[in-house]
């Protein structure tokens, strides 16, 4: 199927072939009969990301302070291969359309093939044939409402909760800065509401479109606040809300000069925000900012997962503002059609965008793209790139899952490792799957993952998802009898690590990315060691918070079972044994934005008789390094600082060892893995993995209890 999609990077915009998504059990499939081009949001988007990568620097300086904290801790080249990465992201574009429905989710009620609805929200509503909506993100078309003034709702959803905020009574005078899109609908609801309305603009079709649909008065905007005084009588606006897009603060300036004493003003577009302090202080004005559609958004729990607000806490989310808008065009309240300038089939979309950007000399304000029917689901799981033959005697890969951690650090580094073939890819939506199969030359992609287990021409499957996802697709791997990478954790719940153990039967091989052991400087300690050791790793690891999916327990498994994994590994490298018990600590606080276990000291003993202390803090501060080892055996001891620097001490001397970039073994451990499946022998022993994922289970338990806690095996 087709997508518009932009790359980040260099500003390449262009319909591209992706695999149609795959319908999740929160939500429907839904082909779009007409999308809405947002000409402000869109254009602004398109303008960024075609800037050089100074002019990006520059608009974002705190993106940059980030970048060189990074370069002090990882190193230049780390840093900026990271970097380069992010930027190369493709940005999928479009936020509001009207379609059908041609799939249900399982959990999806009050929603039927054939239903015609409006959809809305950045990276749901975009423009492509196909599209994965949740549930809380679409609506249901009245009948009387065609689609293409229901293509209209996220745009008229954001002008609505502007009026929320503005809280308007009848009668109350209201100015509009800014009349574009969400200006016009913004003219239209007021007076729907009894308000008489000042508009203002720099552009006299804009001043003369208002005025058709109803608003009072209009004017220029360099003659506002002169005009705003007639049309108030000399007492000001009651309220003032700013729909405008510009980097100048005039606006805000403008909107204090006009407003009554304790008036309001709302912010729903992007303008400057240096706030003249005694403007508004001598009028004790109230500033308010409009959170695009309404209630929810931002939210994964309603966005993502679709747990609705309750209806008589929160009268109108997202979703119940889709409605009220499609109700409001129903009673001709609002007419989107009176807002349109141009219109284009879907295949000439590009036609819109050479419109936004000044190549066809035309004013523009409503943009519609129309779409055909003709479009086959079944046709459009699997995308082929290439016709490359796929030699039998490689390492050929299906990646399943690229995120930022596959595209930054994965695949990076497994092209640089020789006799690898990326075969096939699949990615959660289409513009990923394109993005990264274009870059990393992949065969084939796809958003639907059996198509990875049954291709023949892989024999090794990569698993990059959300943990969640990661018990399924081992098993899944293992049933088709296919080598299998997966990141870590191998798992989230007790149940399914003890399902994996009873599967796996050693016929492939098996490996979870535990990359510490492979790193050069953890491989020198290890060489060092002789006999029992104990082992002391603080992690300085910052703080996640509580609403990011990886502290979800049913889909990150939170931060020890998702990532004191890789401290409790690389402690049984270096001990040479497994853990047979674990005793945790965590700190008792009162701060309920992170997890009191995301503070934790955890005490291991092993079988072989060593010791390990993994001191686990969220808390601290981010200058300092963030993983420090030290390493105590009979007459030599050892510290590694942050996989840069490693010392060790040994009959009354030392030496010290040191490198400009990290290398925290990821090379190393993908270079075992395709060793591993050419001479069939793990390269880590499935007991090692079972042990390290039963530990983290075992952690939580001691947490729980307060106890010690044997890992029996």
């Amino acid at each position: 199927m087709k997508q518009l999609i932009q790359s980040f990077k260099t500003g390449e915009l262009g319909l591209f072939d992706v695999p149609a998504p795959v319908c999740d059990k929160n939500g429907a499939l839904v082909k779009t009969n007409v999308s809405l081009v947002s000409a402000g949001t869109e254009k602004m988007l398109v303008d960024f990301a075609k800037k050089s990568m100074l002019a990006k620097a520059k608009d974002r300086p705190d993106l940059v302070k980030q970048v060189i904290d990074k370069m002090k801790k990882e190193g230049i080249r780390n840093t900026l291969e990271k970097v380069f990465t992010k930027l190369d992201t493709p940005i999928p574009l479009g936020y509001s359309l009207a379609g059908t429905v041609v799939q249900v989710g399982e959990n999806l009620n009050g929603f039927n093939v054939g239903d015609r609805v409006a959809c809305g929200g950045a990276g749901y509503a975009n423009h492509a044939e196909i599209n994965y909506v949740p549930k809380n993100l679409m609506v249901k078309i009245p009948d009387r409402v065609d689609d293409i003034d229901a293509s209209f709702v996220t745009v008229g959803a954001i002008a609505l909760q502007g009026i929320r905020q503005t809280a308007p009574l009848i009668g109350e005078r209201i100015a509009v800065i800014g009349l574009g899109l969400i200006g016009q609908i913004t003219v239209q609801l007021l007076k729907a509401n009894g308000c008489k309305v000042i508009g203002s603009d720099i552009d006299p079709d804009k001043l003369n479109l208002a005025k058709k649909i109803g608003c009072d008065e209009v004017c220029h905007a360099a003659d506002l606040i002169v005009k705003a005084n007639e049309f108030t009588s000399g007492y000001g606006a009651d309220a003032v809300i700013i729909t405008a897009s510009t980097s100048s603060n005039q606006p805000i300036i403008d909107a204090a000069e006009i407003s009554r004493m304790r008036g309001r003003v709302v912010l729903v577009g992007l303008v400057g925000m240096d706030v003249p302090r005694n403007s508004y202080y001598k009028k004790e004005l109230d500033i308010r900012l409009s959170m695009a559609y309404g209630p929810g958004r931002y939210d994964p729990e309603y966005e993502e997962k679709g747990v609705d607000y309750p209806y008589d806490l929160v009268r109108f989310t997202e979703q119940r503002n889709f409605e009220a808008f499609l109700g409001l065009i129903e009673d001709g309240k609002v007419t989107p059609k009176e807002l349109i300038t141009h219109s284009y089939d879907f295949d000439d979309a590009m036609t819109a965008y050479d419109l936004l950007e000044g190549r066809i000399k035309e004013k523009y304000l409503g943009i519609v793209l129309n779409y055909k029917n003709d479009i086959n689901l079944n046709e459009h799981k699997v995308v082929k790139r290439s016709d490359k033959i796929i030699a039998q005697d490689r390492l050929n890969i299906g990646l399943i899952g690229a995120g930022n951690f596959t595209k930054s650090v994965i695949l990076p580094n497994l092209k640089k490792i020789s006799n690898v073939e990326l075969v096939g890819l699949c990615t959660a939506t289409g513009v990923s799957a394109q993005g990264t199969g274009k870059k990393y030359d992949f065969k084939y992609i796809t958003t639907n993952s059996d198509e990875i287990f049954k291709n023949s021409e892989i024999n090794s499957v990569f698993i990059t998802t959300r943990h969640n996802e990661h018990f399924a697709k081992v098993m899944q791997a293992i049933e088709a009898k296919k080598h299998c990478f997966v990141e870590k954790p191998l798992c989230i719940y007790e149940d399914e690590l003890k399902k994996i153990k009873e599967a796996y039967n050693g016929e492939s091989i098996l490996q979870v990315g535990f990359n510490r052991r492979f790193s050069p400087m953890v491989k020198k300690m290890k060489e060092s060691i002789k006999g029992q050791v104990a082992i002391n790793y603080r992690i300085n690891a910052g703080v996640i918070p509580i609403d990011t999916w990886i502290q979800d327990a049913d889909i990150g498994g939170g931060r020890i079972v998702g990532e004191v994994c890789h401290f409790i590994d690389t402690c049984s490298f270096l001990a040479g044994s497994t853990v047979q018990s674990v005793f945790a600590m965590s700190l008792s606080k009162n701060d309920r934005s992170i997890p009191d276990e995301d503070n934790v000291s955890i005490t291991l003993k092993y079988q072989n008789g060593s010791i390990a202390t993994i001191s686990y803090y969220a808390y601290g501060d981010s200058a300092m390094p963030k993983e420090y080892i030290e390493l105590f055996g009979s007459g030599f001891s050892m510290q590694l600082n942050d996989f840069r620097e490693l010392k060790i001490y040994k009959q009354g001397k030392s030496t010290t060892e040191k490198n400009s970039n990290q290398d925290k073994g990821f090379m190393g451990e993908f270079t075992a893995f395709k060793e591993s499946v050419k001479s069939g022998k793990n390269a880590v022993e499935f007991e090692s993995l079972y042990n390290t994922t039963n530990t983290t289970f075992k952690v939580l338990e001691s947490l729980r209890i307060k106890g010690l806690v044997a890992v029996d095996e």
